[in-house]
C-alpha cells in the first residue's frame, strides 16, 4: 500500500501500520531485552541494511499521523499477540500524549508478559503526564521483574511530578518523517545540513561549524547506557585535546528534552545498576559540548544511524554511530556499529583526526555469515 492509500483515513493508516509490523520478521529480543541477530545468535544486528528499524519507525509515524481521534483504534493494538505491535502502539500513544489511553496503558504496565511492551507503556505514561498512574508507576519502579522497566518507571514518576510531558515537537518530528530522506553516509559524501535543539533550548546548526575546523557527531543511546557514560567521561577528560586539535563535538540523542536532560545530569540521579558513584554534579559542571535532541531520530535516519534499531534495556534505540566531518563539510569517517559497544572510543576518534588515518573496526564487530565466509 502506498502513502497515498494510507492517507485515505486514520483507520486504513492504523490497520496498515499494524499489518506491516505483524508481517515483518524482526530479530528476536532475549529475556534481558537485547536484540539478538537471528543468524549469529549474538547481541546486535550485523546487517547494516536490515529493515527492522525502518518498519518500526514508520509504523509509529503512521499511528501518530492518525492522531488523537484514533486513540481507541491504536490502543486496540494492545490485544495483539505480537509484542512489536503492542510496543509501537504504546510508543505512538505516548508521543500523542493521549490522555484517553491511560487506562489501557496502565493495563499493559500491570499485565503484559513482555518487558518490551511494559517499558514502552511506562515511557508513554510519563510522556502523557498521567498523574493518576503514579501509584502504579511507583510500585513498578520498586518491584517489576525487569530492571529496565523499573528504571523507566523511576523516570516516569519524576517527569510526571515535574510536569515534563512530551513536547509538541516530538509528535511533529514523527509526523514529518520522510523515508525518501533516509540514507547512509560514506567517506567522501557531503555531510547533510541539519539543525537540532540542545537540551538548553538553543539551536545547533552544522553549517555554523563547518569551515571552522573538524566536527565529530556521536549518537548516544540513552541515560541507561554505560558505554555512553564512558564516552562522556572521555570527552570531559579530553576537552583541552579537542580544543588544541580544532575539533568541535556534539552528542546526539534520539529523544525529547526530558530524556536528553537526564543523560546530561540535569534531572534526577537514577538508581543505575552500573554506576557506583553519582555523576549529576560532575556533569553539570563539566559537560562542555552540546547535547542535541534528535526527536524521532529524523536526522539519524538521514545519516544512516537507524533509529529504533536495537532493543537494549527494554527500549528501542539507534545504532551506535560516529561521524567525522572535515572543515570543508565532507564526511571523512562514518562508522555504524553492529551491537551496543561497537564503535571507536572518543580517544581513538581524536587520534584518527590527528593522524589523518581513518580506519577502525571493533574487534567484536558482528559480520553476516556470508561476509564471514568471504573473509576466510
Amino acid at each position: 500500500m502506498t502513502d497515498a492509500d494510507r492517507d485515505a483515513g486514520p483507520t486504513n493508516r492504523i490497520t496498515d501500520a499494524f499489518e506491516r509490523v505483524r508481517e515483518h520478521a524482526f530479530h528476536p529480543v532475549d529475556e534481558d531485552s537485547f536484540t539478538v541477530d537471528r543468524e549469529l545468535g549474538e547481541h546486535g544486528i550485523a546487517d547494516l541494511d536490515d529493515g527492522d528499524w525502518r518498519v518500526r519507525l514508520l509504523a509509529v509515524r503512521d499511528l501518530v499521523r492518525a492522531g488523537t481521534d484514533a486513540v481507541g483504534e491504536i490502543a486496540a493494538g494492545f490485544a495483539d499477540d505480537d509484542v512489536q505491535v503492542r510496543t509501537v502502539a504504546a510508543t505512538a500513544l505516548g508521543v500523542l500524549r493521549a490522555d484517553g489511553a491511560v487506562p489501557a496503558l496502565e493495563r499493559v504496565v500491570r499485565e503484559d508478559p513482555d518487558p518490551l511492551a511494559r517499558s514502552a507503556a511506562t515511557v508513554a505514561l510519563g510522556r502523557i503526564g498521567a498523574e493518576g498512574a503514579l501509584d502504579l508507576l511507583r510500585d513498578r519502579a520498586a518491584s517489576d521483574g525487569s530492571k529496565d522497566v523499573r528504571h523507566q518507571a523511576e523516570l516516569a514518576v519524576d517527569r510526571i511530578g515535574k510536569g515534563a510531558v512530551a513536547e509538541d515537537e516530538l509528535a511533529e518530528a514523527f509526523r514529518s518523517l520522510d523515508p525518501d530522506d533516509f540514507g547512509r553516509r560514506s567517506a567522501g559524501d557531503e555531510a547533510p545540513e541539519f539543525s537540532l535543539p540542545t537540551v538548553e533550548g538553543e539551536e545547533w546548526a552544522l553549517s555554523d561549524h563547518v569551515g571552522d575546523g573538524w566536527t565529530v557527531l556521536i549518537w548516544v543511546f540513552a541515560d541507561w547506557c554505560p558505554v555512553c557514560h564512558r564516552e562522556f567521561d572521555e570527552l570531559i577528560e579530553l576537552r583541552e585535546a579537542f580544543a588544541e586539535a580544532d575539533v568541535s563535538v556534539a552528542t546526539v540523542e534520539c529523544h525529547e528534552r526530558y530524556r536528553g536532560s537526564v543523560m546530561v545530569g540535569r534531572e534526577l540521579e537514577p538508581e543505575y545498576w552500573f554506576a557506583d558513584e553519582p555523576f549529576v554534579e560532575a556533569y553539570t559542571e563539566q559537560v562542555w559540548w552540546p547535547h542535541l535532541l534528535d526527536r524521532a531520530g529524523a536526522v539519524g535516519a538521514r545519516y544512516g544511524v537507524d533509529p529504533m534499531a536495537f532493543a537494549v534495556h527494554a527500549e528501542y534505540i539507534n545504532r551506535p554511530a560516529t561521524v567525522v566531518i572535515d572543515p570543508s563539510g565532507t564526511v571523512r569517517f562514518a562508522y555504524y556499529g553492529t551491537f551496543w559497544g561497537d564503535r571507536p572510543s572518543v580517544a581513538e576518534t581524536l587520534e584518527m583526526i590527528r593522524t589523518g588515518e581513518f580506519a577502525f573496526e571493533h574487534e567484536e564487530r558482528r559480520k553476516p555469515p556470508a561476509e564471514k565466509t568471504e573473509s576466510r
